[in-house]
Formats: structure tokens, sequence, C-alpha cells
């Protein structure tokens, strides 16, 4: 349903804005508003702002308030009830007069929306500085390495196969090769030019499904939740399928110890739209949002603030590389990866611009 034409400026707006009657009665919602509450404008047209507040007497006071001109204003927190697979959300509410002597505003900021664009701005520039000095850093050891690998095996020629010591030149080789290969990841991301065509999310998600059903045939539950009216967007398909993959296995290789007791483990592939989102200080009136979650024991708290870092691991034998490279892959596609984490459940968003 349209907005009428003095409250279509407020569809700009990242806020959550409610134009609502003294009773509660929403007259109109904006675009963000719609995207939080995973709601149309129709639907929440037809509702009370009531049924979403938790502990609404002082919502309730506060429209009183405001509506017979005992306040100007109102300022106060609130609990917003959600989706039903999404948390309740934080938010700071502000009620004032509208327009008409019957319409009052109130207009919700996320409490963790300031928190949430300064974890994105330090996670693009950890990612930015940490590219250079890996690509710097690969170079310097590939070239030596090489040497070093060489000079092994002209080694083991001299040594002749009966000698006892070509185990040693052995293990050099298998060592240099090790780091070869260490080396070749950390680069992947910066050798091959993307591959750009029309990408379905759901494809892709459908791919990364197969893939983990593979792999852990017994064990592991992986459940779709699609908003299937996302439309194509243009990007590297086999470079998407690579992130959204790394994020999905690592996941998977966290529950292992679920899985070998009998426990169970999921994981959730769930695609959301997204409006008026801004990355990387662009503000884009669409986005989508892939969401891999999983009900595993979580991030360790020490590693949540680098767990994006190359070379930063929290699994015994992890290479630290797998979520690094899959945030490297999302930032090329101008996207963002971020994450929320506690015990039992863990949750990576990967937000895509949208043409």
């Amino acid at each position: 349903m349209a907005a009428p034409d003095r409250w279509a400026a407020f569809d700009l707006l990242t806020t959550l804005v409610l134009v609502v009657r003294p009773h509660g009665a929403v007259c109109f919602a904006n675009a963000a508003f719609e995207d939080q509450m995973r709601l149309s404008r129709r639907s929440a047209q037809r509702q009370s702002l009531f049924d979403w507040v938790l502990e609404a007497d002082q919502l309730r006071d506060s429209l009183q308030a405001v509506h017979q001109n005992r306040v100007a204003a109102s300022r106060f927190e609130a609990v917003l009830h959600r989706a039903p697979h999404d948390e309740p959300l934080q938010v700071q509410v502000l009620v004032s007069a509208g327009d008409a002597a019957d319409e009052l505003l109130v207009e919700m900021i996320e409490a963790t929306q300031q928190t949430r664009q300064e974890r994105e701005e330090r996670s693009l520039d950890q990612v930015r500085s940490s590219k250079d000095l890996i690509r710097n850093l690969a170079h310097e050891i590939k070239n030596p390495l090489g040497g070093l690998r060489g000079a092994a095996q002209l080694l083991a020629l001299e040594l002749g196969s009966d000698s006892g010591l070509t185990e040693y030149t052995d293990v050099i080789v298998h060592e240099a090769d090790r780091l070869q290969l260490l080396v070749d990841r950390l680069l992947a991301p910066h050798r091959h030019a993307p591959e750009v065509s029309d990408v379905n999310i759901h494809e892709v998600c459908e791919r990364v499904r197969s893939l983990l059903l593979v792999e852990y045939p017994k064990g592991l539950t992986v459940r779709r939740d699609y908003d299937i009216s996302l439309p194509d967007f243009r990007g590297d398909r086999e470079q998407l399928i690579q992130a959204a993959l790394n994020i999905a296995q690592n996941a998977a290789q966290v529950m292992q110890p679920q899985m070998d007791a009998g426990e169970e483990a999921v994981i959730t592939f769930r695609t959301r739209v997204a409006r008026q989102v801004t990355l990387g200080k662009q503000r884009w009136k669409l986005a989508l949002e892939l969401h891999i979650e999983d009900n595993g024991p979580g991030v360790p708290p020490e590693l949540r603030d680098r767990i994006f870092l190359p070379l930063v691991s929290g699994r015994e034998g992890g290479t630290g590389l797998g979520l690094h490279l899959a945030q490297t892959i999302v930032q090329a596609h101008q996207g963002l990866i971020d994450c929320e984490s506690a015990a039992g459940r863990t949750s990576f968003r990967i937000t895509l611009p949208l043409p």
C-alpha cells in the first residue's frame, strides 16, 4: 500500500517510524519498520502498536500524555516482539505530536544500531589493513620457500636413496609444500578476477547445503527459511558459494562433538530482504541478508572481535583462513559479514546490496 505523500519521506529513514492514533491503531509504518518486524505495511496497519511492545503500559501513558498536551514529547526504552525466529529488539522510543490532532509520531531507534555501525566500520578497516599485509607477506614467503624446497630436492639426490638421511629432506619438502598451499590460500581471493553473472542466493544456499550433507551425512540437519521474493543480483557465484561454505563448514566442524554424542546439530540458512542499508558508508535502498545460524557452543568471547582476522582460529588444527576469506569475498561484492554469538546460537549474517 502506497504511503500518503506527507509520510513518504519517513521511508528514507533507517529508524523505525510509525504514525498511530492515541489508542494505538497504526496509520502508517515506514520501510525500516517493515524490514525489522518482517511485516508488510498493510499487515502493520491492521494491528495495534501495543501488540508488539513488551510491558506496553508506559507506551500507553506516553501516547495519552502527548495527545492531551501534558508533555511535548516522551522518551523511554522498550522491547519489541518480532518474527518467531528473530530476537526481541531493544529500542529507544520517542513519542511526539503528529500533523493532525488525532495522530502521534512514534520513532524507534535500535539500541544496538550505533554499536553495529561502529563494528562494521572496524571490520572494514581490519580487512583492508590485513589484505595488504597478507599479500606482501605471502610474496615475501614464496621466493625463499621455493629455494628451500629446491635445495632440499638437490640434497636428496646427492644423498642417494640408500641414505638414511633422505627422510629429513622429505620432511623439508613436505613442509615447504604445506606452506606453499597456505600461501596460495591466502592469495586466492586476489589472484583471479571475479566472474560476474546473475546470481540467485538460494541456488548458492542449496549448493552449500548439498556439500555439507555429503560431508556430514549423519548427525547434521540443514534447514532452510527462504524469502523466495529476493531477486537475482550480479556477482561471482562460485566465490559466494565458497564464502557461504567456509562459514557453514566452520559451524559443522565446531558442532562435531555434538554429532558424535548423538545431540542435535542444526545449521539454518535464512534469507531476508533489508531496506535502507548502509554498507561501507554507502546507502542502499535494498539489500539481501543471508543468515547462517547454528546451535553450537558459540564463539569464545575472547575471539569475537577477531574472528575475521587471518590466522585466528578457535579450533584445534584450524588455519584461521576460512572466515577471513569469506569476509574478503563478500567485501569484494560491496557487502559485509557480521556475527552474533552466544552459547547455543551463533548467527553469521551476510549482507549484499541489491540493484
